[in-house]
Parts: C-alpha cells; structure tokens; sequence
C-alpha cells in the first residue's frame, strides 16, 4: 500500500482509508477481522464521526481493535463532529463535548485529526480557534482539517485558527465528479462548466491540503452503488476491461481512477467486508495511464469540450 503525506503535515498514511459508518452493524470479532483485514492490506487509516451509528461505530471500533492484532500507536484515527439532530454545530462547547465523547467511545488519550463535517452557518471562527487550540495543547487532538468546505470557507478559518487545516473530506466518484468537470469545461456555456464549489480541487493544491474523498463508489448524493450496477452498463464494462488488464477487481479499478489524479486524493471506502477490501486495497498496487484515465471518465457519460 502506498503512502501519503497528509497536507503540510509530516504524517504519512496509506492512501486507502476505512471509513468506519457502516461498523456499528458489526459484532465486536467482526470488527476486529475487518481490523486485522485491513492491516493486512496496508490501510492504517480509519475514519469516524461522532454521528456514525450514533456514536456506536466508533465503540464497536474500540471493541474491535482490543480484539485485534493492531496496535493503536501503529493506526491513524480521524473522527469528525459539528453535525446534530437538525442542526449544525461549530461552537466551542460542542467541539470539546464532542471530542471528550469520541475518545471515550474509542478508549483512547488522542485523536490524530478531527475534521469539522459539515459547514454551520453560525459558525464563529474565534470559538473554533479557542477550541482547537485547547484540544492541541491539552494533547486530545494532534491535527485539525474540514469536510465538505469551500475555499472561502477554509480561508475563512484560516484566518482564526493556529493549526494547519490539512484535510478537507469531499465527495468523489467517477460518477459525482463536479470538481473535475468544471476544470475540463472552462469558458463553455454548459451545465458541466458551472463552478459550484469555488474550484475546490485547484484550491486544495495550491494550499497542499490533502482531499479525502468519501464516496467514491457512490452516484449522485448517496444514490446507490454503480459498480457493477446496470444503470452504467458503458462505464461498467471500462472498469471491467482495466480490472482484467491489471489483474484486480471492477471497484479497485474504479479507486485506481480516483488515485491516478495527481491532487495526490486519498480514497476513503466503507465496505465492511473483508474480500472486497482486500480487493479495493489493489488498486495502490498499479497505475492507470492518462489514457485510460479518461477512457473512464468518458465511459461515465462524460464528453470532453
């Protein structure tokens, strides 16, 4: 598995993460074999929120990790907070309550990255700067980033909190690829040129902020699964013709597409079954050409201007 360095951060972590939503389904032995299953295939990367399950996925995830071969010094956790029952939240009280309640439920003295998840309107840039700020010095927080921001969003905070902000978690997928889209269609009068997220990807690489994409096999907003879905059967059968040229399977193929983009994308996935990532786990084993990269993006519905 290869590794990525994180922002402007020295951390490097596999470029594959495990997103943990679904784990709050598992018995606490299914979560470890997950764990073991992953560690096998090089991801030390797992991705949390403080709403995931209810806050279950992240106890179940602690049960798992006792029970597994893993050690925590030797993983990366990353968790998230700012969503509640109706609402969004960004206050400093929220921030602290939130962290204090995912180190208990994952049985541990730190967090290696909180990201805030969702943007709140009532955001206060000064009460996250307090809040960030007593999290680092008090050691339960290392690192900080957002998800699902935009760039004045970002430069917003930035301009109030110490930390680097070196993630920002998006939606991507060969088939929700709006911040690709925009950058082929400059200067076209089209739906695909329209820029909805303040060029969110040129952004994050020019401010080496590392894009996680969460997702990836997702299309529209959480609609459904495409791999292997009849609705794609153009894009479905690229993936299956790159799968069998490099000898992996139809999802690494379409992981291997997300990777292959030099914005250096991390690829966050939530399968909770262990062949399948195992498999996924592939696509860090190859690169595709520039050729087949857009051999995919065309086979999604997709015409180049």
């Amino acid at each position: 598995m290869k590794k990525i360095q994180l922002g402007k951060s020295n951390v490097e972590v596999s470029e594959i993460g495990l997103g943990c939503m679904r784990m709050d389904a598992l018995s606490k032995q299914d979560a470890a074999e997950v764990i073991d299953n992953a560690a096998a295939s090089g991801i030390d990367f797992f991705d949390h929120a403080d709403i995931y399950g209810g806050g279950s996925s992240e106890e179940i995830f602690a049960e798992g990790l006792e029970l597994s071969s893993a050690a925590r010094e030797d993983i990366f956790l990353q968790t998230k907070c700012g969503i509640r029952k109706g609402f969004f939240d960004f206050s400093k009280e929220h921030i602290l309550q939130s962290v204090d309640g995912s180190l208990e439920r994952l049985k541990t003295d730190y967090i290696d990255i909180l990201l805030l998840h969702r943007p709140d309107a009532l955001m206060e840039p000064e009460e996250v700067a307090e809040a960030f700020t007593a999290l680092m010095e008090s050691g339960k927080v290392k690192y900080f980033g957002v998800s699902n921001q935009n760039p004045m969003q970002v430069e917003l905070l930035k301009k109030y909190v110490d930390q680097e902000l070196i993630v920002n978690q998006l939606q991507l997928s060969i088939m929700q690829s709006g911040m690709i889209d925009a950058g082929l269609n400059v200067n076209m009068q089209h739906d695909p040129a329209i820029v909805r997220d303040g060029s969110i990807l040129d952004y994050s690489r020019l401010n080496d902020m590392t894009i996680q994409a969460w997702s990836p096999f997702q299309y529209g907003m959480m609609k459904g699964v495409f791999v292997g879905n009849d609705k794609f059967p153009e894009l479905n059968r690229k993936l299956q013709e790159i799968a069998n040229k490099y000898d992996i399977t139809d999802s690494a193929a379409a992981i291997a597409w997300i990777l292959r983009h030099p914005a250096n994308i991390q690829a966050i996935v939530g399968t909770m079954n262990k062949e399948r990532l195992a498999g996924i786990a592939g696509a860090s084993d190859i690169s595709i050409t520039r050729e087949e990269w857009y051999e995919i993006y065309r086979a999604a519905g997709n015409d180049l201007p």
